[in-house]
């Protein structure tokens, strides 16, 4: 199948504004892209171009340096990229590799980091995960208990909200999902990345609410990397990976070296010949408020 992706982002600022921009396509889904998917930064004030320096991170993403002219810029892109179609693994009877056994890249994912931190949360987590056979079985367990402890809700969205604050308080949005699901599994000794990318209403249900960017969490068992997902809690089709990190520190889509405001943001993800489910301007409305808290934007 071919995947139509892309956004539509509008920053307004007072200042000439230095930023680091992570949206573009992970390069392990470069080769995949079937029609490119040109960043354009252009002023708001006049329409020319900003121009971006491209460098790759310590974690192997892409990121752009860019700095946005006083009044702001529109940061925009859309692209196609060709998928399998199949939904993600479930690697329910894969084991651990014991920590050392591990590569050597594999092992900071074991360690607490800014938004997960287990030495808060490794005696519970053991407590409660303890039993269970390691391996995928025991990330499926935790999978389980996040997707069944948290409450999803936008309106609740917070940038500075931890895993421990996550668990505590038993509500959050994609990231705190991720973040607590990832804690729980290097609490276990099982190496967990912090994912973001685009995941689209392929193959499930269409939601109702405003696309936006999603964010996942990924194991090292027997060997290689899968995907899992705590908030969805199901194999899902069409995931495109954009960055990869220790948490969301490391994977901010926009990051400013001063004050901003969010003033749109749109994102789109869709099987070419699909059909989205009609937006209205009151859900597209609380969503922007949404993503302007939990981005810190507003």
């Amino acid at each position: 199948m071919h995947i139509r992706y892309g956004y539509d982002i509008q920053i307004q600022c007072e200042q000439a504004l230095p930023s680091i921009l992570m949206l573009d396509i992970h390069p392990d889904r470069r080769s995949d892209i079937t029609q490119p998917d040109t960043m354009t930064v252009t002023a708001s004030a006049g329409g020319e171009p900003c121009p971006t320096e491209t460098y790759v991170d310590t974690f192997g993403n892409i990121c752009r340096r860019v700095t946005l002219p006083p009044g702001g810029a529109r940061i925009a892109a859309e692209g196609v990229i060709h998928d399998s179609g199949f939904p993600d693994a479930a690697p329910i009877e894969t084991t651990v590799v014991p920590p050392e056994a591990l590569p050597a890249d594999t092992l900071g994912f074991l360690l607490g980091s800014r938004y997960c931190e287990t030495d808060q949360l490794a005696s519970m987590a053991w407590q409660m995960f303890g039993h269970i056979p390691p391996g995928g079985a025991q990330v499926q367990a935790i999978c389980d208990f996040v997707h069944g402890h948290l409450r999803f809700d936008y309106k609740s969205a917070r940038s500075t909200r931890t895993a421990a604050e996550a668990f505590s308080e038993g509500v959050g949005v994609c990231r705190d999902y991720a973040h607590l699901a990832t804690t729980l599994c290097r609490c276990m000794n099982i190496p967990a990345r912090y994912c973001t990318g685009y995941l689209g209403d392929i193959g499930v249900p269409t939601d109702p609410e405003p696309m936006d960017f999603s964010a996942w969490f990924e194991v090292f068992l027997d060997g290689r990397w899968y995907a899992f997902d705590a908030r969805h809690n199901r194999p899902r089709i069409g995931r495109i990976v954009i960055a990869r990190g220790r948490d969301a520190t490391d994977v901010p889509f926009f990051h400013s070296f001063g004050a901003h405001l969010l003033a749109h943001f749109s994102v789109a993800t869709e099987e070419i010949g699909g059909d989205r489910f009609p937006q209205t301007a009151e859900n597209r409305r609380d969503h922007w408020e949404s993503i302007a808290r939990i981005r810190g934007a507003g």
